[in-house]
C-alpha cells in the first residue's frame, strides 16, 4: 500500500445512471484522501461498478471483474450486478465485496476496511461540482433513484428499488455547480423523468429565492435559468409532458425529447405492461411538432419479444412510417433473469429475431437519411466534443453524446471542447452530418 495516500483503481459499466452512481462514490473517495489511478497495476484496490440489466450486460460486468482480479487480485464489486451476488460468487469467488447500486456508504466501508483511509484536507481538494467521468463540458444529472413500473421485460425495480426524487433544489444546486464549473450542457437523466416528484407529492422547495415544485416541468423552468442546454432523457409520456414542449419552443431547453415507446402494437405493449394507446401517441407527436417543428424525438424499441407475430412486427414498422422519429435504437429481445417477460408463451426464434431487428434499422436509417439530407444548407448551432487532425466532431440539439449522431466540422482544427460554434451544412449520410464553420 502506498506511504503517501492509497490508490483506488476504478472501472464503471453500464448506463449513464451507473455513471453518476460512480461519480459519487469518485468523489467521496478524494473527499478523504484516496487518488484515483488508471492501472491495475497501480491501485491498492479496485472498485468495479457493474450493471445487471441484460445478459450481455452481465457477462461485460463479470468479464471486467475477472479481468480486475487477474490484474490486481484485491476487487470490490458494486451496481446492478450486485443485486446478484450468488453470479458474481459463483464466477468469481475471491471478490472482497459485494454491494448493490446506490449503496455508497457499503463500497466506501469495503475501502475503508482494505485500505485505510489517509486523508489531508489540505492537500486532498475536491471540486465543489465532484469527481467527473465526462468530458469537463458536459454533465449528466441524476434527479431521481428506482422505478415505480414494472414492465415485464426489466428487473430495474428489484435493483434499484421503488421511485425515490431528489429534492429539487438539491438537484438545482448541483445543476448550478456544474455549470460554474464550465459544463455547457445537462443531460438529465432517471429511470423515469415525467414520474419525478410523484413520491413527495411534488413537494416545494426554494432555489434563488423562488419556489420550485418536485416536478419535471419546473425542475425545467430552474434549469433553464443557468443557460447551458438542457436535454431531457426517459420521458414517459404523460400527459404533463405537453408542458414543456413551449419551454422547448422559446429556447428554453433543447428541443430534444427521449421517449422510450418500446412497440407499437397494442397487444405487445399489454404484454410489456406499457402504454398501448398508440394513436394517441402519434397524436402527441405531431402535437409537439406543431408547437415545436424544430424537436428532435427519440426512441427505443424491442424486436422479437416473447409472443411478438409477424403482423404485429409489421405494426412497428408502419408506426416508424407514420411517427418519422428523428432517432431511434433498438435491439432483439434478450431474456433478462428475474424478468416476468420469461414466463410468456411464444418465444421468437433468435433467427427471427435477427432478421426483424435488421428491418426495423434498415427502415429507421432511411428516415434518419431523409431528414438529414434536409439540414444540408443549414446553419447549425453545435457543442465541440473533440479536436483532431481531421477536424473537429461536434454535436447540434439533436444529437445526446454517445448514442447519437454527430456533426463533423471539416475545419475545426483550432476549435476546442466544450465550445460552440456555428455550423453550415454541407452533406450527410444516414446518421451524421458534415459541415464547415459558417462565416
Amino acid at each position: 500500500m502506498s506511504k503517501i495516500s492509497p490508490k483506488v483503481g476504478f472501472v464503471s459499466l453500464g448506463c449513464p445512471k451507473a455513471l453518476v452512481d460512480s461519480e459519487r462514490i469518485l468523489t467521496q473517495l478524494r473527499v478523504e484522501g484516496y487518488e484515483i489511478v488508471p492501472s491495475y497495476g497501480a491501485a491498492d484496490v479496485v472498485v468495479v461498478n457493474t450493471c445487471g440489466f441484460i445478459d450481455a450486460a452481465v457477462t461485460e460486468s463479470l468479464d471486467a471483474i475477472g479481468e480486475a482480479l487477474a490484474e490486481n487480485g484485491k476487487v470490490i464489486v458494486t451496481g446492478c450486478l450486485g443485486k446478484r451476488a450468488e453470479v458474481i460468487r459463483e464466477a468469481h469467488p475471491d471478490v472482497l465485496a459485494i454491494t448493490g447500486p446506490q449503496d455508497y456508504a457499503s463500497v466506501m466501508s469495503a475501502v475503508h476496511k482494505q485500505v485505510p483511509r489517509k486523508h489531508d484536507p489540505h492537500l486532498d481538494l475536491v471540486p465543489a461540482q465532484g469527481i467527473k467521468l465526462t468530458p469537463k463540458h458536459y454533465a449528466y444529472l441524476k434527479i431521481s433513484e428506482g422505478c415505480n413500473h414494472r414492465c415485464t421485460f426489466c428487473i430495474i425495480p428489484s435493483m434499484r428499488g421503488e421511485l425515490v426524487s431528489r429534492p429539487i433544489d438539491d438537484v438545482l444546486v448541483e445543476a448550478e455547480k456544474l455549470v460554474k464549473s464550465g459544463v455547457r450542457e445537462l443531460l438529465v437523466i432517471s429511470q423515469d423523468t415525467s414520474a419525478y416528484g410523484v413520491d413527495v407529492k411534488y413537494a416545494a422547495r426554494e432555489w434563488r429565492g423562488k419556489s420550485y415544485r418536485t416536478r419535471m416541468t419546473q425542475l425545467c423552468e430552474g434549469l433553464a435559468e443557468l443557460g447551458a442546454w438542457v436535454r431531457l432523457h426517459y420521458v414517459y409520456p404523460y400527459p404533463h409532458v405537453d408542458e414543456v414542449i413551449p419551454l422547448m419552443a422559446d429556447g428554453r431547453i433543447l428541443p430534444y425529447l427521449d421517449v422510450p415507446f418500446q412497440h407499437a402494437s397494442p397487444r405487445v405493449l399489454k404484454l410489456m405492461k406499457r402504454p398501448g394507446a398508440v394513436d394517441k401517441v402519434l397524436a402527441r407527436v405531431a402535437a409537439w411538432r406543431r408547437t415545436c417543428p424544430d424537436i428532435t424525438i427519440r426512441s427505443t424499441f424491442i424486436v422479437g419479444f416473447p409472443g411478438e407475430t409477424q403482423a404485429e412486427f409489421e405494426e412497428l414498422l408502419a408506426f416508424l412510417d407514420e411517427a418519422q422519429l428523428d432517432r431511434v435504437g433498438a435491439f432483439a429481445y434478450s431474456p433478462v433473469d428475474g424478468a416476468k417477460a420469461n414466463e410468456l408463451p411464444d418465444p421468437v426464434d433468435e433467427e427471427i429475431k435477427q432478421e426483424r431487428l435488421e428491418r426495423f434499422m434498415a427502415k429507421q436509417a432511411a428516415i434518419s437519411a431523409g431528414k438529414l439530407q434536409r439540414k444540408i444548407g443549414k446553419t447549425l448551432k453545435a457543442l465541440v466534443d473533440h479536436v483532431d487532425g481531421d477536424g473537429a466532431i461536434a454535436r447540434t440539439s439533436a444529437d445526446a453524446p454517445e448514442i447519437d449522431g454527430v456533426l463533423r466540422i471539416r475545419d475545426g482544427h483550432k476549435l476546442k471542447p466544450g465550445q460552440f460554434v456555428d455550423v453550415r451544412v454541407e452533406a450527410a449520410d444516414e446518421h451524421d452530418l458534415i459541415g464547415r464553420i459558417a462565416i
